[in-house]
């Protein structure tokens, strides 16, 4: 009996914007998968890269970034912060040898429950067909690499080094 993988998603949300979007997606009871994992923050511009990559450490196989649209963020230009964070570690996963589609930003205001659903739902497909994350130990293990002989120790002479002498504590007595 084989048990179908259902993938981990973390999902960061801002606060004033798509987690609105999550809570009206889950009022309205849209149906979307439950493989998000949601994590609200003040705003998606307080995502730091460190924080996805902890997620992929901890067992995430897809992490997606949920803010205000661009140009509606409350805190001016936290979105604008998000998307520039977004590229470089699109650009960083795929360097490390993870698939640029583990991550995905999606911007959606607090009246577009149906768009967050969406978004969680096609997140869901995708890493469905990706299988399970390398990195954390669920995915296909690397391949091993053939370990080198240890190269032979040569008998080396060792002289005793001499004791070093104990330093004075509390300086001179007259």
């Amino acid at each position: 009996m084989s048990k179908s993988f259902e993938p981990n998603i973390v999902a960061f949300t801002c606060n004033w914007c798509s987690y609105g979007g999550a809570d009206l997606a889950g009022i309205s009871r849209i149906q979307y998968p439950t493989n998000a994992k949601v994590i609200r923050l003040m705003c998606s511009g307080r995502v730091d890269p460190s924080m996805v990559l902890q997620a992929f450490k901890n067992g995430a196989d897809g992490v997606m970034i949920t803010g205000c649209h661009i140009g509606d963020c409350h805190y001016s230009t936290g979105n604008y912060r998000t998307q520039v964070r977004y590229d470089a570690l699109s650009t960083a996963m795929d360097m490390m040898g993870l698939h640029p589609d583990r991550l995905r930003l999606l911007w959606a205001s607090a009246s577009e429950g149906q768009q967050w659903a969406d978004g969680i739902t096609e997140m869901t497909q995708i890493i469905k067909k990706l299988g399970p994350s390398p990195l954390n130990g669920r995915g296909k293990p690397k391949k091993a690499t053939p370990k080198k002989a240890a190269p032979k120790k040569e008998a080396v002479s060792k002289k005793k080094a001499a004791p070093k002498k104990a330093a004075k504590k509390g300086g001179a007595k007259k």
